[in-house]
């Protein structure tokens, strides 16, 4: 029987502690430990995980007595004390779904060559309750340079975190979580991994991610979340570059694409009238920075037309200048059939 160590950091969060453990423990045919790791709560999140652990020898708990925050607690818990086949990091306001870490587990001891497995992530809003978890019967294993390709070209990570589950010798071989990048380090985790192995994708609703006001990525601003993306795409090039023959390509796609977000974000807030709150000029100097042939993008265009239209006008403008692109648009498709038919 394969077996899993599931890391639950917990700061403030004792209130959901208990839905959170009950979840990681009911997986059938899976040897699951626990250890809730108290990240000096000054409420009394540690009694109740203390209470947790007496009630079931599974769960074990470690109360720090200073404040740690979160990625250096994370990594005790990876690097120190998991030592299962498998590793998972749950927060505490997050959920398994039932059965999630039996088809993880299976999907992993069926292919030695996946370094990690993931799946849908189901999110709700608190106090909740979530919806039924769905589940397909299925799973699919992606090349890991593929999946990490298809990360460097949209820029974006397409994983929360409380549903994936690690083959712990290649954790402890990547190493743990960045302390440089609060925001985006399971980003980064994900790329590291997967420049080093392959990707298994289980068909299947595998975690519940809790949505309330105290979630930790909730105060992240646009312009702060695309440096930190930025900052993480590099650090797997710096890292990995000796496993990715195509690190410079990886590398201007993904600058590119971050161009193109921060100019998107810019020009929207022209559409929203929100260009008192939006850092406008942040962001158009950060494409900018990433990408210096920005303003051949079809963003800055935009971006452009909406200057000159104006911040109090836009909004009331927009379904017409919409309406113009989309007109556009038809008409270049059309040029395009055009010269397809020989022309």
């Amino acid at each position: 029987m394969s077996s899993v160590s599931v890391v639950i950091p917990c700061y403030k969060y004792g209130d959901y502690l208990r839905a959170c453990v009950d979840s990681v423990l009911d997986n059938p045919g899976v040897d699951v430990r626990v250890l809730i790791i108290d990240d000096a709560s000054p409420d009394d999140s540690a009694d109740k995980a203390r209470a947790i652990a007496e009630a079931d020898p599974r769960v074990e708990v470690l109360v720090h007595a200073e404040n740690k925050r979160h990625i250096a607690t994370y990594n005790e818990g990876l690097l120190e004390w998991a030592d299962g086949d498998y590793t998972v990091l749950l927060s505490a306001d997050d959920l398994l779904t039932p059965g999630a870490l039996t088809r993880a587990v299976a999907l992993l001891d069926a292919n030695p060559n996946v370094g990690f497995a993931y799946g849908h992530p189901v999110h709700f809003q608190h106090p909740g309750p979530p919806p039924p978890a769905r589940d397909s019967g299925r799973s699919t294993v992606y090349n890991g340079h593929w999946w990490l390709e298809r990360r460097f070209r949209e820029g974006t990570g397409c994983i929360t975190s409380p549903e994936v589950v690690v083959r712990t010798k290649l954790q402890q071989q990547v190493g743990g979580y960045d302390p440089n990048l609060p925001h985006a380090a399971d980003i980064e985790m994900w790329m590291r991994l997967a420049s080093h192995a392959d990707v298994g994708y289980v068909r299947a609703d595998q975690a519940y991610y809790r949505l309330h006001a105290k979630n930790m990525h909730a105060d992240a601003g646009a312009i702060d979340d695309l440096r930190e993306r930025k900052i993480a795409y590099e650090s797997v090039l710096t890292k990995c570059r000796h496993l990715l023959p195509d690190a410079d390509r990886l590398d201007a796609m993904v600058h590119q694409r971050l161009a193109r977000f921060a100019l998107r974000r810019a020009f929207r807030a022209y559409d929203r009238g929100k260009t008192a709150i939006v850092p406008v000029d942040e962001l158009e100097a950060f494409a900018a920075e990433v990408w210096p042939d920005y303003r051949r993008l079809t963003e800055y265009r935009a971006l452009s037309v909406r200057r000159r239209v104006g911040a109090r006008t836009m909004p009331y403008l927009q379904p017409l200048v919409l309406s113009a692109v989309a007109a556009k648009g038809r008409e270049w498709l059309w040029w395009q059939s055009w010269r397809r038919r020989g022309i």
